[in-house]
């Protein structure tokens, strides 16, 4: 992976008052932080920085950062955007070294039409990035498989990705990527997914509610009923002779 040059320098004081002169100069609040460096505050061109994320890479495009009479290697952690003119505001700086493990996020694709899907089945990714840990220089821009010989029922895992020298995926090898799975396994999966989501909301509205009881439990021994309840009906009377 070739490095992007971004300028940088150090700046003072925090707030909103310095971070406003510095857009008056075409400028953004920073960070540079990570092993071996001192945490420090810097400015950068946000359109330098998107210049340096619009590659292939995109967040894990390589920077080397030159910090007065420094040159560091970083990669981009965190931007922020504004919510309405869709700029860059804040950046995280991350510093990195050659040769020595990062972990990135990397886009997962696939290429090619499965076999089950031209026998009728659909063809289910599971992950639309992978994490991986490598050099930062060995960053894939994405990881791409070939699902063209993918039957109906098969599957493509971990195990059986080719990744470039010295780059492993952080999952386990026998991790499902994508699959070619019917539409009734699909249904159920989903139906699956939604049960779990209202066990989940039902768990946190029960948390949330304290002490109410559950619905058509008793009240508790001497407790007023509810308001609105009915008055319980008396006992009958027993039969005269």
């Amino acid at each position: 992976m070739d490095t992007h040059t971004l300028q940088a320098e150090v700046r003072e004081g925090s707030g909103k008052g310095p971070a406003r002169q510095l857009r008056m100069k075409g400028l953004i609040p920073a960070v540079f932080y990570g092993p071996g460096a001192t945490p420090t505050s810097i400015a950068v061109s946000p359109k330098e920085l998107r210049k340096a994320l619009s590659t292939s890479h995109g967040r894990n495009q390589l920077i080397q950062l030159k910090l007065g009479t420094k040159d560091e290697l970083a990669l981009v952690r965190e931007v922020q955007i504004h919510p309405l003119r869709r700029e860059p505001i804040h950046a995280d700086f991350y510093r990195v070294e050659i040769g020595r493990a990062v972990t990135a996020r990397v886009p997962f694709e696939t290429t090619g039409r499965a076999a089950g899907v031209v026998e009728g089945g659909i063809l289910r990714v599971v992950f639309r990035q992978l994490p991986v840990l490598c050099s930062p220089d060995k960053i894939p821009d994405k990881i791409v498989v070939d699902v063209t010989n993918l039957k109906m029922h098969e599957a493509i895992h971990v195990s059986e990705l080719k990744l470039p020298e010295g780059v492993t995926v952080q999952l386990p090898p026998e991790r499902t990527l994508v699959a070619v799975v019917t539409e009734d396994k699909r249904a159920e999966e989903e139906e699956a997914a939604q049960a779990a989501q209202s066990a989940a909301a039902g768990a946190a509205a029960a948390t949330a509610a304290g002490t109410a009881p559950a619905a058509g439990a008793a009240p508790a021994a001497g407790a007023a009923p509810a308001a609105g309840a009915a008055k319980a009906a008396p006992a009958a009377k027993p039969a005269k002779k």
